[in-house]
């Protein structure tokens, strides 16, 4: 059935696709119709940072930036969800088109420019869902918020979805909010994170329970780089790192239709600098905060890669995209 679905959603353009694909989930996901994409997955409970998971295999934020679609994506056989990135203020993104398939490279393109529809409407949708499991809500800041009071929005989002959130995830990592990368410097990282700390026991007293905080990097450093974001992450004390997002980068889709797009490329292209983050990381970060794997996981074997370079969990967006569901079991088949 997914095959047949592909076909059509792969003939039409690449965000209407997606909007459709999000409208059919959203409307069908508390239905029978449900039944066309539930699919058995087998168990592999996981701890990651104190949650339980029921499998390491997890959906990506971006695919369901509002999350409208959480007990759809449930259904599928994931083992944790991350919904977003969402933004204090509802905001369009970039101009159409902003969204690119390069089919012959199982890769895409995206400038979207965290468009969503802000958090109040996200909150209104997880308290809707009847999943049980671990749920991430990413977060980050409006376009027209100034770099120095990033902080402000990343706390204003922080403060109303911690209620209901598994995890939080700090997209500092996004190329396609002008600015928002330059928050991985260490000047304005340490600031950053003191901050959400701050905030975290304040609210971890108001509600009764410790939310963790993982940090979203880029594949795009330096090894200096690494090193430099790994004491921070490791003095601010934050609980996880989500390596990578996608890269401004173009190996691997050279002289494609679309190549040159602006934008974040993920996909098969991304694996191997993924790949090399991610062993870096654990190096610098010497087995004190645990690591999320994802880009360019696209099989089980990439799957298997990802976890000997240091991640403890994975994440998958641009390959189910191109694969679908069956994707989920094949992953998590191949670490059991």
């Amino acid at each position: 059935m997914y095959w047949l679905a592909q076909k059509l959603l792969m003939s039409l353009d690449a965000e209407t696709s997606h909007d459709f694909t999000i409208n059919f989930l959203k409307r069908s996901q508390r239905t029978p119709a449900k039944m066309l994409y539930t699919q058995w997955v087998p168990d592999k409970p996981t701890t990651f940072a104190g949650l339980q998971l029921k499998n390491p295999v997890g959906l990506a934020a971006g695919l369901d930036k509002n999350g409208e679609c959480i007990d759809a994506f449930d259904a599928m056989g994931f083992g944790f969800i991350e919904v977003g990135t969402v933004t204090p203020k509802p905001q369009p993104g970039n101009d159409k088109p902003r969204l690119f398939r390069l089919k012959d490279a199982q890769a895409i393109i995206n400038r979207m420019g965290f468009n969503n529809k802000g958090v109040d409407y996200l909150v209104e949708q997880v308290k809707q869902a009847n999943y049980k499991g671990v749920l991430g809500i990413n977060i980050g800041k409006n376009k027209v918020t100034p770099e120095d009071k990033a902080l402000d929005d990343y706390l204003i989002c922080m403060r109303k979805v911690y209620e209901h959130a598994s995890y939080i995830t700090i997209n500092i990592s996004s190329p396609n909010t002008p600015g928002l990368r330059n928050l991985q410097s260490e000047e304005a990282l340490m600031p950053l994170l003191t901050g959400l700390k701050a905030e975290q026991e304040v609210l971890r007293d108001k509600f009764g329970k410790q939310v963790p905080l993982f940090v979203k990097i880029a594949p795009d450093l330096t090894d200096e780089d690494i090193a430099s974001m790994a004491a921070c992450i490791r003095k601010a004390e934050m609980e996880g790192v989500i390596a990578t997002n996608t890269t401004i980068g173009r190996e691997g889709v050279e002289g494609l239709l679309h190549g040159k797009e602006m934008g974040g490329l993920s996909g098969s292209p991304l694996t191997t600098k993924s790949q090399s983050v991610t062993e870096k990381l654990a190096a610098a970060l010497a087995g004190e905060v645990p690591i999320m794997g994802v880009g360019g996981i696209d099989s089980a074997h990439a799957a298997k890669d990802r976890v000997s370079a240091g991640a403890e969990v994975l994440q998958i967006y641009s390959s189910f995209i191109y694969q679908g569901p069956p994707l989920i079991k094949e992953i998590v088949k191949g670490l059991l």
